[in-house]
């Protein structure tokens, strides 16, 4: 794949912070706090044993449990993320889109995988503003240049505003353009992991199917309750996969990614817990002790 070095290198001087404070002057202006990131694990809000099924009664369910944290607590700030559950990662799997796009036929999955990504994306907005929600999506594919598999660039001066604004901000695993690969996919935790560093959350909640991490992986009867520095290589062991496909990682890559995020803010805490039962997410953004914590 061709690509000019000098264009991209005037894009990166030009948005490089010093450049991009002259252009966007308000873009470190301060997020009111507090800052939660709560993602919405394509297996907790499609069916991924079928391909492209969404589970429209607990994303309904789930955005009321929103609406109603927030009413209660006006100070709370949101950034939601969702996975692509079986939107996004059959296909992305049979064209290998994450590992790199190159001929014919992987960029017409690339954009299958696209078009997959953005359908369920849609469902999640639709139904969110349904039930009242302020909420705005921000597509990774139309804003993110990737360099091998990493976010290079990512104009965020319109997160800062909707979150200065009281709007809410959604974000989803999608395909980007790779300087390298020419394509690939950024996994929800991929653009938590770079957000979180600009933003500074107080709390990253990840709601999936599973109770948290389990020390007993696939029996799921002791559940562990804490992950740390200290006690992740002990644990490193029972993190297992996930029983359907996923391109971007099993448990124990995001385990190891939040575990390096939390090392890397401070004061941040991460919770795995599931999102299934009634009130699960509610109880999570009032700050209730819920599965899995990770912290330093």
């Amino acid at each position: 794949m061709r690509f000019d070095y000098y264009l991209y290198a005037s894009v990166v001087h030009f948005l490089s912070p010093l450049n991009y404070n002259h252009i966007m002057p308000d873009q470190q202006s301060p997020i009111p706090a507090p800052l939660t990131f709560l993602k919405l694990g394509g297996s907790l809000i499609t069916d991924k044993s079928q391909p492209s099924t969404a589970r429209p009664e607990i994303i309904t369910r789930i955005a009321h449990e929103i609406k109603t944290a927030l009413s209660a607590n006006p100070d709370l700030r949101l950034v939601i993320g969702h996975g692509s559950g079986s939107f996004g990662h059959i296909a992305a799997k049979k064209y290998g889109t994450r590992q790199g796009v190159e001929t014919d036929e992987q960029w017409q999955g690339f954009a299958e995988v696209w078009h997959q990504a953005s359908a369920l994306n849609r469902i999640v907005v639709d139904i969110f503003q349904e039930v009242g929600l302020p909420v705005v999506s921000v597509a990774p594919s139309a804003s993110i240049t990737a360099q091998d598999g990493e976010i290079a660039i990512w104009n965020k001066h319109p997160i800062h505003t909707m979150l200065n604004q009281g709007l809410l901000p959604i974000i989803y695993g999608d395909v980007a353009f790779d300087i390298q690969r020419g394509g690939t996919i950024l996994s929800t935790e991929d653009l938590f992991k770079h957000l979180a560093l600009d933003l500074r959350p107080q709390r990253i909640l990840l709601a999936g199917i599973e109770e948290g991490v389990w020390a007993d992986y696939p029996a799921n009867t002791q559940l562990i309750e804490h992950i740390t520095p200290q006690n992740f290589t002990d644990v490193l062991p029972a993190l297992g996969g996930s029983a359907h496909t996923d391109v971007t990682g099993g448990m124990a890559s995001k385990v190891q990614e939040m575990l390096s995020l939390a090392e890397s803010v401070e004061g941040l805490e991460i919770s795995i817990f599931s999102g299934q039962s009634d009130g699960s997410i509610l109880k999570a953004l009032q700050g209730r002790p819920l599965g899995t914590r990770i912290m330093v």
